[in-house]
């Protein structure tokens, strides 16, 4: 089964760290998120990727083309132009590296995807964001409920505390709950590949149409995931990351 990334936006939201390099190539610790990502499937077994560039896509295309060399250490012979990679420790990954156009929308990067995916189900998440998350147990509940998608559903991290107010005086001060916000679109979605058939071209948002007529359908389901769950959006959420990585408290951190 192939994973999809959504990896060709540009990042406006945290530009100060997206003007030279694609946000999935922003590193927590010392490694890209797109490569947490890809550890978290790799985990459980999924190991071929289609990854959707698009904005610096030379950027994600160079990481992987010398990801020996980067790991590795190097023999270099000048007079003879051999490069010897010792140490090579890389994963055991299959890697398509698709480039679906700069501006295009979600929807339609995923509908330029459809012969890398051919007919059988697939995997697809966006790639700036950390879960915890059961991946069998997705698929074994999009395969129960026989749907042509389903999403993962998640409470967004609390970013506010909480003032209870009587009159002019704050009765009580808390932290607020994720739980007490709604369900939203946490991505890592389980699709059939009949989803093509509701994304338009380039212009489709796969947040919008798509989905909305899939809900209609009832071809939509939801895995509600009540773990851990963290996009990067901003540079305050990527500050939150990279204390989680660094501190050894990263929950999404499932592999060895």
């Amino acid at each position: 089964m192939k994973t999809v990334l959504l990896a060709g936006g540009l990042g406006t939201r945290i530009s100060e760290l997206t003007y030279q390099i694609p946000k999935p190539m922003v590193e927590v610790g010392d490694k890209p998120i797109l490569w947490h990502i890809m550890n978290l499937y790799s985990h459980y077994g999924f190991h071929e990727f289609v990854i959707a560039l698009g904005y610096k896509a030379e950027v994600i295309k160079g990481y992987f083309l010398h990801y020996y060399e980067k790991s590795g250490d190097l023999t270099v012979d000048l007079r003879s132009g051999k490069i010897i990679t010792h140490n090579k420790e890389a994963p055991d990954w299959k890697i398509h590296l698709v480039d679906t156009g700069l501006h295009t929308q979600t929807g339609g990067r995923i509908k330029r995807l459809k012969k890398w995916i051919g007919n059988e189900t697939f995997l697809l998440t966006y790639g700036d964001g950390v879960a915890d998350i059961d991946l069998p147990a997705l698929v074994a509940f999009h395969k129960k409920h026989k749907k042509l998608a389903t999403v993962t559903a998640v409470r967004p991290p609390a970013r506010f505390g909480a003032l209870e107010i009587e009159d002019t005086h704050v009765t009580q001060f808390s932290e607020k709950s994720p739980s007490k916000e709604g369900w939203i679109n946490g991505g890592f979605f389980v699709l059939e590949p009949e989803i093509f058939d509701f994304i338009h071209g380039d212009e489709t948002a796969w947040e919008k149409d798509p989905l909305e007529a899939l809900a209609k359908a009832r071809e939509l389901t939801a895995y509600c995931h009540h773990g851990f769950w963290q996009p990067m959006d901003t540079l305050r959420d990527h500050r939150h990351l990279e204390h989680l990585w660094i501190t050894g408290q990263a929950p999404w951190k499932i592999w060895q």
